[in-house]
């Protein structure tokens, strides 16, 4: 038997392999289903039986050689003990070998090679390699493990991306969903009402923490909560504690930031304890600095009109709280947009333009897009049949 398994790598020539000319992973899985039949083949060519038999008979051959290749060479009592014990051993071995099983005489031949009074590490070489011809068929099995475990690699490869399919073909169904987009529509009607609320509120907002005592905003900041569209951070728990308890929460949160990089000295003329403000407010300046308007604020492109409605909803009793008349008469504006009959296509338009890079903008003109989704869902359907299929463990 002079056929060897075939190597690891061997792989499909199906078309359609990556630009990289790496294999897709399912046709690294077809591969290795390939690579295992073949292997099952081969082994079935000359029967389980024989082939574990034959297996069995040459590893414990080889590890006898192995055992004592070191303490049976040589010329002293202990050598030739040695001797003794692996020749007996190897003996049994053969004999208990069935006359009829392919290459029993490489055991014979192997068993002669050993059979000396005085034994070198040549002869130990040359029972290994009259051991050759059985080693093809541990060959088999050792080929056919390979096979499984790339068949079990290549699943998790194919099963891995098929889960990231799933965002490929969404990012393709919203570039298509964009190329719908009116891109000459007047957007302009939507920007301009929401950049002047966003300036209105900032300003408003700035003044508010110049005057409103830092107890106060906290207050804010707790209630914003039970609003879901109000993204604010909530205080940490040490430096609301400190706020709401102490007679230095009735300062502006700038005025805390100032005197948290004054002396102890200097700062004592200002609160109760210098070291108990230092401890809660110089160790939260990160903080206290990003308490600013941005979780009032609405986002460009802006969102469907269900969820703008919502938002302005949400905003105005905090923005009636810290901001004018005017301000909130600008956020009444922001949400009578979302009431227009016209404004899904302008808040489609606005997407497409904000969203759309000049490349995804060529590549929905061409046709690209479609053809990648085409793909990516055939691939999707590939893959989902493949991994259905079970695989032996």
């Amino acid at each position: 038997m002079s056929e060897r398994a075939p190597p690891a790598d061997a792989g499909s020539s199906a078309p359609g392999r990556r630009a990289d000319g790496e294999p897709t992973p399912l046709e690294s899985l077809e591969a290795a289903r390939k690579r295992l039949a073949t292997a099952d083949e081969r082994i079935a060519d000359h029967g389980e039986e024989t082939v574990e038999e034959v297996t069995a008979a040459y590893r414990n051959a080889t590890t006898l050689l192995e055992d004592y290749v070191d303490r049976a060479t040589g010329t002293g009592k202990e050598n030739f003990q040695a001797y003794i014990e692996l020749e007996g051993k190897f003996d049994g071995l053969v004999s208990g070998l069935s006359d009829d099983l392919p290459e029993y005489e490489s055991f014979e031949d192997a068993l002669e090679a050993i059979d000396k009074r005085r034994l070198s590490e040549s002869d130990f070489e040359r029972a290994r390699n009259c051991l050759e011809p059985a080693a093809e068929y541990a060959d088999l099995l050792d080929e056919r493990e390979a096979a499984r475990e790339e068949v079990a690699e290549a699943r998790k490869a194919a099963a891995k991306r098929l889960r990231g399919l799933g965002d490929e073909i969404d990012e393709r169904e919203r570039l298509l969903e964009l190329a719908n987009a009116d891109l000459d529509a007047p957007v302009e009607r939507l920007r301009a009402p929401i950049e002047a609320y966003n300036e209105a509120v900032r300003e408003a907002f700035a003044e508010y923490r110049l005057e409103a005592s830092a107890r106060e905003v906290f207050d804010l900041l707790e209630r914003s909560q039970w609003y879901p569209f109000v993204d604010y951070e909530r205080p940490p728990d040490g430096l609301a504690d400190y706020v709401r308890g102490n007679s230095a929460g009735e300062y502006t949160i700038p005025e805390l930031l100032e005197y948290a990089d004054y002396s102890r000295s200097k700062l004592s003329h200002y609160v109760d304890s210098a070291d108990e403000l230092k401890r809660n407010v110089a160790t939260q300046q990160t903080y206290l600095d990003g308490i600013d308007a941005e979780p009032l604020t609405i986002d460009w492109p802006p969102e469907p009109a269900g969820a703008l409605r919502r938002r302005a909803r949400e905003y105005r009793p905090f923005v009636t709280r810290i901001a004018d008349e005017d301000t909130v008469a600008a956020l009444r504006e922001v949400r009578l947009l979302a009431t227009n009959l016209d404004y899904d296509r302008l808040q489609t338009a606005a997407q497409a333009v904000a969203q759309l890079s000049p490349a995804e903008r060529e590549r929905l003109t061409d046709g690209r897009v479609a053809e990648e989704l085409e793909a990516l869902r055939t691939e999707r359907e590939r893959l989902e049949d493949a991994l259905e299929t079970e695989d032996p463990v």
